[in-house]
């Protein structure tokens, strides 16, 4: 005899862990300097952020950023690099970084995953491509974190803090 699983189906496993790909709510990105998806549960091992239409008020940087208990805001080891005439890439500390190279009104699409490299130590591994659907850009980023605490948070938020979300959405997946 065999089971068929279909794209809805999820198994329950001893710890708890529902396997399976959980989505989250999608956020309308049209105000406020960050978004914030929490509960994210303990066992998962997998996280995607996904933009769709995104945009701000200004010319900052994006950034996505994750935390155990509360957001982290140093410790982010990778870059973005972009992919035009004049390719450049730049140097994110304090998130994993999206670039803002045509300023406000740019409108940015694309998903960032986050990997559990090392579950001893909560280090996670980050890659992502986003591009902006009002100029000819592409956008590569990549880099790790070592979360202090099981992850349970990722915010997306404007490297300046100032500059406000002004369209879009902004969405989860997590998975065990």
């Amino acid at each position: 005899m065999s089971t068929v699983i279909d794209g809805s189906a999820s198994v329950t496993i001893n710890s708890g862990a529902i396997l399976g790909i959980t989505s989250g709510t999608a956020v309308a990105s049209t105000s406020g300097t960050s978004i914030d998806f929490t509960s994210i549960p303990s066992w998962v091992k997998r996280v995607t952020v996904m933009l769709a239409g995104v945009s701000t008020s200004g010319t900052s940087n994006l950034q996505i950023q994750v935390g155990g208990g509360s957001i982290q805001t140093s410790g982010y080891l990778g870059s973005c690099g972009y992919i035009s005439a004049t390719p450049a890439s730049l140097l994110f500390t304090a998130g994993f970084g999206i670039a803002n190279t045509v300023g406000a009104g740019s409108i940015q699409h694309g998903a960032l995953t986050l990997s559990l490299l090392d579950s001893a130590t909560n280090t996670w591994a980050a890659s992502g491509t986003f591009a902006l659907s009002d100029g000819a850009l592409t956008f590569v980023t990549a880099g790790r974190k070592v979360v202090t605490t099981a992850l349970d948070r990722v915010r997306l938020t404007t490297a300046n803090g100032t500059d406000t979300f002004d369209a879009g959405s902004v969405n989860i997946l997590y998975e065990g």
